[in-house]
């Protein structure tokens, strides 16, 4: 499984809802590649968090600018990079306080990064300046838990 023939390309308006054609796309080909269904399940979680972290954070929900998610594959692993337009969060991954989300003492939104890192056996966001930034994402078809 190597080569450019093993990567898929996606082009998606900044507009909520359209993570749905990135999810719908990773979790087809996690499953030809033989992925465990819970482990698709996983990755569909994440790179819908990707994709509207992507939106929202880093396009301002512009339609007019496009989220980019690129899927690579090997025999032993997939990648999916969504990519941006914005300057990347700030550096490091909030581990969130659930009992302070759960009594309203912060805010119940913020826990899309700490989400992915939870479901994928890699996760990093990458700044690259005047490009944008972008979300990569890996998961290995011999996950073992921690």
């Amino acid at each position: 499984m190597e080569g450019k023939n093993n990567i898929i390309e996606l082009r998606l308006p900044s507009r909520l809802g359209f993570e749905k054609v990135a999810m719908s796309t990773a979790s087809s080909v996690a499953k030809l590649m033989g992925f465990a269904p819970d482990r698709v399940e996983d990755l569909k979680t994440a790179v819908a968090e990707a994709c509207i972290n992507a939106m929202e954070h880093g396009n301002k929900l512009d339609e007019s600018l496009i989220v980019g998610v690129i899927l690579s594959m090997d025999e032993t692993s997939l990648e999916v990079k969504v990519l941006d337009t914005g300057t990347g969060p700030p550096s490091g991954v909030h581990t969130p306080d659930m009992d302070k989300k759960m009594h309203g003492e912060e805010a119940s939104r913020g826990m899309g990064m700490f989400l992915i890192q939870s479901l994928v056996d890699e996760a990093e966001w990458v700044s690259s300046p005047p490009a944008g930034s972008y979300a990569r994402l890996v998961i290995r078809l011999n996950h073992t838990e921690d």
